[in-house]
Order: C-alpha cells, then structure tokens, then sequence
C-alpha cells in the first residue's frame, strides 16, 4: 500500500522471520495501511528481499541486520521512520531480552515504539526515562483496558442485518488473519462494501478499523467486546459483509480459541484455514492436530452453522504438492479448498458471492 496512516515503520523481529514466532511482521510485510514498512530487522536474512523470503513475491522492503543499517538506508530514500515496531510473536507473547538493546536504541533515536507482546515496554522504567527524554511514546498494544472501557455481552449483536464470515483455523499462527484480508479485498473488488472485525495485535497494526485485541481482555469480556465490535461496525459503516478473524483454533491446548467469535460474532458461516502438513500444534510436540474433518463437525456442533470452505497453509509443501493436498480435502470433506496466498481468492470469492445473496 502507498498510503498508510503513521507514515514510515521499521519491524524488528531478529531470529523470527520466516517462522511461526514472526507472523507479526509477516503481516506488515504483506500489507498494512497503518505504516508504510521500509525494513525489516533479522541478521540471518541480512540483504534479501522481506516479500521474497515469506511468499517468493518481491515487495522491495530490505531485511537489514541492524537498526543503524536499516536508518542509513532509510536517509538515503529520504524516508526516515518515526516508528520502531517489535514484529515479534513468540509463544507466550513475552520480550526475549535480547531485543531490548535494539528498543532503547529506537527510542534514542526518537523513534516511537510499538509492542504488541505481554511484557509492557510503558511499565519499564528505563524505557519510559529513555523515551521521556527524547520526546516519544511507548505504545502496548496488549495493555488492558481499564474495566469501565469494557463492554459485557448485551445481545444488540442481533440487530445487525449484513452477513459475517468467521475465518477459524485449525492451529495458532496458520494463516487466518492474512486468509482474512484477502477475503476482505477480494469482496471489496467485486462490489460489496466489507470491513474486518480484527481480534489481534496484528490487525490493528494493519490499520483494521475495528479492532479488539483479545489477548489483553478479562475472559468476561471477550463476548461483549467481540459483539461491540461487530455492531458499531455496522452502525458505523453500513457494510454489505462483515469478516471476523479468528484466534488459535478450537482445542489448541495453549490457545483455544473460536468459540466466542461463534457464540457472540453471530457468523453466518465459517471459513477454515488448515495446514496439511502441520501434525502438531504450534510450538507444542507432542499434542496431535485433530483430523480437519473433525474439527469441522466440532465447530458445526457446537454453533449450528457451516463451513463453507477451506483455505490451506501450504507450509511445508512443494509448490507441485498445493493443488494435490486442496483436491485431497475437497475429497475426504467435500469442502471447496484453495490455496488463496499461493493462487489468489478469486475462485473462492467467488463461492462466498453465492453465499453471501
């Protein structure tokens, strides 16, 4: 995107790019309207292009191996950032120490810092005396509200007339958020006015208008503020289409996730991203991934409605291995199933358009 809404960015996510614990900066790298991204921090991809790395695309933002690398190239765009952003999404959500070296030089170079992970940078005193000192912020995505901001689950969720599509997963990190932006700018291409319920720091970042972050609330407020969302969503934009990102995934151990984007969300069905190859849950051997089809007879139990489709993560995979692996689900769970970062959303967009009259 050329425009964006804070101007210029640069992601730190040192050791994590191109893994599970780098998805944050993966999704700015793909596409966000809150920053324009001019670098991405990693010393083991030092020189190569960020796009070509994750999706073998160029996107002509560099992977340096140093924040004073990164602004040399920046003042030689003529480009400076104003904004450092910890692209990091370890499990856990806690700060490895090591990148703290790399914050406190962001802020002496007055640049403002960005964390969307549990260990709050406003809460460190050095940080905040570091910051006060060179006039910039400290902004915790994660940080919870206060209780009197939050809202209880009130069923106005029913007063809301366009459709919803929840985009659940089968795994933590699997890809439902970028599935999810793609949905959205497919049904805006073909007409229908659609906006994303974000449910991560992530999506915010990606400048999601409405977006909550599920992991900093109060487990009794997870329902009302996912109806909240929804509605002034509605209210507010008049959307033909309304698309819900989802969290974890149903019976991850560490990250269960989902039901109360079903329960409170209202979808009116679901769309499932799935990686085939993943036999175990993220960042946790030994617990087996439940069978897709079992997992959609879970989320159909459990909500009365349907998955529409599959959409596939095609880690591990040989580009020759995708199309095989989509018609192999379509045939054990007669679903649909694409592959919509490798080869686009348009044959499942249009599916959605039939599901959406």
């Amino acid at each position: 995107m050329n425009t964006s809404i804070d101007g210029a960015a640069i992601v730190y996510c040192e050791n994590a790019f191109n893994t599970p614990n780098g998805k944050t900066a993966h999704g700015l790298v793909r596409f966000t309207e809150r920053y324009k991204i001019v670098a991405v921090i990693d010393s083991r991809w030092k020189g190569q292009d960020a796009g070509s790395i994750i999706d073998g695309i160029p996107n002509h933002i560099p992977v340096v191996d140093s924040l004073s690398e990164a602004l040399a190239l920046s003042a030689e765009q003529r480009e400076m950032p104003k904004t450092f952003i910890v692209g990091l999404a370890p499990d856990g959500g806690r700060l490895p120490q090591s990148a703290m070296k790399t914050i406190k030089e962001a802020l002496r170079n007055k640049m403002n810092v960005v964390s969307g992970l549990h260990d709050f940078l406003s809460e460190n005193a050095e940080l905040v005396g570091i910051a006060r000192q060179n006039n910039c912020t400290l902004l915790d995505i994660r940080k919870p509200l206060e209780r009197n901001k939050l809202h209880f689950f009130s069923g106005k969720i029913e007063q809301v007339k366009c459709k919803k599509i929840a985009i659940l997963g089968t795994d933590s990190a699997v890809g439902k958020r970028t599935t999810a932006w793609l949905i959205v700018h497919g049904l805006q291409k073909e007409g229908f006015k659609t906006e994303l319920i974000g449910t991560g720091q992530t999506a915010w970042l990606q400048g999601a208008k409405y977006s909550i972050v599920l992991d900093s609330l109060v487990n009794d407020f997870v329902s009302g503020e996912i109806e909240n969302a929804v509605f002034e969503a509605w209210r507010n934009e008049k959307p033909d289409v309304l698309v819900l990102e989802g969290q974890g995934s149903l019976m991850n151990p560490a990250y269960p996730g989902g039901f109360e984007l079903l329960a409170a969300g209202r979808p009116d069905f679901v769309v499932l991203q799935h990686a085939p190859k993943r036999l175990e849950y993220d960042g946790f051997p030994g617990y087996a991934i439940q069978p897709v089809d079992h997992q959609i007879r879970a989320i159909e139990t459990i909500s009365g409605i349907k998955v529409k489709a599959i959409t596939i993560n095609h880690e591990g995979m040989d580009k020759n291995e995708i199309k095989l692996e989509c018609e192999k689900l379509h045939a054990e769970t007669g679903l649909p199933t694409f592959d919509v970062l490798e080869y686009g959303a348009a044959e499942l967009i249009d599916i959605l358009k039939n599901e959406l009259k």
